[in-house]
């Protein structure tokens, strides 16, 4: 599903935030991405999203070359691809429903399809009842379900997520997390950007671990325990 081969990112600056990363993810893992801050965890997930475009290297997804991918078909790639992140980006002035739908209206998704697959994101998250109310009068551990239900609507083959445990406690944490296991057992591919080691350990997945943008450590889930 993901390959990186000898990547790397330099900003204006002369900042590398990669260097010459090579791995491959297959269709249906769930891996972690770990290193300090600054390692280059975000940098390596905004490449697959295409959020940024590497200096160097190959990427791709899918078995399609990112670096093939024009700028007017970025959406379409972005349709494949669902993305968490830490402070969640809702639009606080519509409703729970409304976040999620995003996608598919972008998407030009028919408006019943899109009702029937917005509810079946929300009651797989848990929050069915609550469609109709703003984020701001949920919680943080509510406010990042609904992140997950949006990432998950448009039923991506891959699914990428930038420290998306941050702002909770550790069993809202797990909660998440155990969300993210049911999604890889129905075959999607999940990568999860996280600083979180106590967490990383009791997930007994694979760990990615860069140190100042470079490849450090390819841990398979047994070398984790």
């Amino acid at each position: 599903m993901i390959r990186f081969d000898q990547v790397s990112k330099r900003y204006e600056g002369g900042h590398d935030a990669l260097s010459q990363l090579s791995f491959e993810v297959p269709t249906g893992e769930m891996a972690f991405v770990t290193g300090h801050s600054g390692a280059g965890k975000s940098t390596l997930l905004k490449l697959l999203a295409l959020i940024e475009r590497p200096s160097h290297g190959v990427i791709s997804v899918d078995g399609q070359s990112l670096a093939k991918v024009g700028a007017r078909a970025v959406p379409k790639l972005r349709r494949r691809i669902g993305m968490v992140f830490q402070d969640h980006r809702l639009l606080m002035d519509r409703t729970v429903f409304a976040n999620v739908e995003l996608p598919l209206v972008i998407g030009a998704v028919a408006p019943a399809e899109r009702s029937r697959r917005v509810r079946a994101a929300l009651e797989k998250v848990g929050l069915l009842a609550y469609e109709r109310q703003l984020p701001a009068t949920l919680s943080t551990g509510e406010q990042q379900r609904v992140g997950i239900a949006r990432a998950i609507v448009a039923k991506p083959s891959l699914l990428i997520a930038d420290e998306p445990t941050g702002n909770l406690d550790p069993q809202l944490a797990m909660e998440i997390m155990a969300l993210f296991t049911e999604f890889q057992q129905t075959g999607t591919t999940v990568l999860i950007a996280s600083h979180d080691l106590p967490l990383i350990k009791r997930m007994k997945r694979r760990v990615i671990v860069l140190d100042h943008g470079r490849l450090v450590a390819d841990l398979s889930a047994q070398e984790v325990l």
